[in-house]
């Protein structure tokens, strides 16, 4: 019988099956296992990125706090009142001196007490607001509007440069020299300032701006004491500055006040040696000026600083009874030493000389040096040291070695000050 050839020839070839299945297999074991890979590579690359958001986060809460410790005054928290940020500053002082010194009766004072108010208006237009009510040079109580200005932050984006151009409107700082930037207690390593203490507050317009390393500020002013303009002639500030390296600073300010009116402006808005710039003509005199230049050079170390600054101002006006120009040069040398991340030694040493004299207060008798009796030469020696509880609490003391000479010839040798302060900021 032929049945058995017709199976074989009806089978399947089971063999060819048997290794087609175990090429599939295979196939698939090998899918599964790149699938594997890419879900164990997925599951790595969400692990990092979880580990790396968590420390992103830990950083950015560590900056958060860094932040909050540095700021002159917090941005949230019970000092806010909407859109509205309030701050403060203040120093209370015992402050002595010798006989013919500004306290000789030994002072309990409240020396500084300045409210802030800041908020956004419109966009990058902010307000901000001073309100000053006890100030070192004056013996009252009365409050007085310190800074006041609109504040119309980057206008360069406007061409797609930023930070180039800013402009403030309003009551504003005079900005000639550098140190009125650090007079105030908190910011002033000892209790004094210099002897020529260069500051003031006028109405005008200021633009100021960077430009790489270099850094400008120009200011339009009305520079008269009083609110309204004496007699229209301008008074015009300005100050270029360049950081070549990170502990390095200069720069150069000029200044002219304009022609001030005696009778209308009374004095400069410009303070100078403990007092207002003022005239010094006699009866017929309607109007002086002051024309300023000063350079200024900070060192700043990792324990310490180094700033110098001098000038040069020369006084003019129209007496009819002669001729009063004079030159006055100035200048001052301040150090301060890290002795801790705390404590600290400063000292500063500063002069004036005026050849045929000047009206220059500076710790002496307010009334006598401010308009009776001028001045040829005043320098002070201050040694102080100071404990920093935290950015916004100092604790300092000094000693002031004050001397100079009249235009008389008669020696200023009873004026030196000691006085211990705490200053500090919310």
């Amino acid at each position: 019988m032929n049945s058995a050839p017709l199976q074989a020839e009806g089978a399947p070839d089971w063999k060819r099956q048997l290794d087609l299945l175990s090429q599939q297999n295979a196939d698939l074991q090998q899918q599964v296992q790149q699938q594997q890979k890419m879900i164990e590579g997925l599951s790595n690359r969400v692990s990092a990125v979880e580990q790396t958001a968590t420390q992103h986060d830990q950083e950015l809460s560590n900056l958060k706090t860094d932040v909050a410790d540095t700021q002159p005054a917090p941005k949230t928290g019970g000092f806010n009142l909407g859109n509205v940020n309030l701050s403060g500053e203040g120093g209370v002082s015992v402050l002595s001196s010798q006989a013919d010194g500004r306290y000789p009766n030994t002072d309990f004072r409240v020396v500084e007490a300045r409210m802030y108010a800041e908020a956004p208006i419109w966009e990058d237009i902010y307000f901000h607001g001073e309100l000053d009510l006890a100030t070192p040079e004056a013996d009252s109580f009365d409050a007085a509007l310190g800074e006041m200005y609109l504040d119309f932050e980057n206008v360069s984006q406007l061409w797609g440069q930023d930070g180039a151009l800013n402009v403030r409107a309003g009551r504003i700082d005079i900005p000639f020299g550098e140190e009125y930037m650090r007079r105030n207690a908190i910011d002033n390593p000892l209790i004094l300032n210099s002897i020529s203490d260069l500051w003031g507050i006028d109405a005008g317009v200021e633009l100021y701006g960077a430009l790489g390393k270099f850094s400008y500020v120009a200011a339009v002013q009305n520079g008269g004491y009083q609110v309204s303009d004496g007699n229209g002639d301008k008074s015009v500030a300005g100050r270029l500055g360049y950081d070549p390296t990170h502990w390095l600073h200069l720069s150069v300010s000029g200044m002219r006040t304009g022609d001030l009116s005696v009778q209308n402006d009374l004095w400069s808005a410009l303070w100078f040696g403990n007092g207002w710039g003022q005239s010094i003509g006699g009866p017929g005199t309607t109007w002086f000026r002051l024309d300023l230049v000063e350079g200024d050079v900070d060192l700043n170390f990792s324990r310490g600083s180094l700033k110098m600054f001098g000038g040069y101002i020369h006084y003019n006006d129209n007496d009819p009874a002669g001729h009063n120009a004079r030159d006055i040069y100035y200048y001052s040398l301040e150090g301060v030493a890290d002795l801790t991340r705390k404590f600290y030694l400063a000292t500063r040493f500063s002069q004036v000389f005026a050849r045929n004299g000047y009206f220059i207060p500076g710790e002496g008798n307010f009334n006598e040096y401010y308009s009776i009796n001028p001045t040829t030469e005043l320098w002070r020696l201050s040694l102080g040291a100071g404990y920093r509880f935290s950015k916004r609490l100092v604790v300092k003391v000094e000693y002031a070695f004050e001397h100079g000479r009249e235009a008389g010839g008669d020696g200023r040798n009873d004026e030196d000050f000691i006085g211990t302060e705490a200053a500090f900021k919310f």
